[in-house]
């Protein structure tokens, strides 16, 4: 997401962040297998850390974009009251996608990581194309 929206939407100038709900291998770099393929369409992935969701993220973005169902429960029931309508489902922006959640890669073979990066390459064109009509909205 940060590096689509870098180069095809810098007039957004949004900050993008990424955390899990659980607190797996906290500080700890995205798998090999996710930097290879991102690197391959010209992502770099080697500067990111893994860190669970916090309190001060409800606070601090406005949108917190879930990557499965699962996920999207986890933080409705952690988000308070008024940060609930802020919590969507990342797929919502590919609409012409059928699957609705994005599959975790990790114990598959490489493709698995490719077919998520497409599922991801087209969500988030999908979210800027709505971030930027709302930024036209009066």
């Amino acid at each position: 997401m940060r590096g689509i929206a870098a180069r095809e939407a810098p007039e957004l100038a949004l900050a993008v962040d990424s955390a899990g709900t659980a607190n797996y291998h906290p500080g700890a770099p995205p798998d090999r297998r996710s930097q290879a393929a991102a690197r391959a369409r010209g992502y770099d992935l080697s500067a990111l850390r893994a860190r669970q969701v916090c309190a001060a993220d409800f606070a601090q973005f406005d949108l917190i974009v879930a990557m499965d169902r699962a996920n999207l429960r986890e933080l409705l029931e952690r988000a308070p009251p008024d940060a609930r309508d802020r919590i969507v489902l990342f797929l919502d922006y590919a609409s012409e996608q059928p699957l609705r959640e994005v599959p975790d890669p990790y114990y598959g073979g490489s493709s698995g990581f490719e077919d998520v990066l497409d599922l991801i390459e087209v969500a988030a064109r999908g979210l800027l194309l709505r971030l930027r009509e709302q930024a036209q909205q009066p």
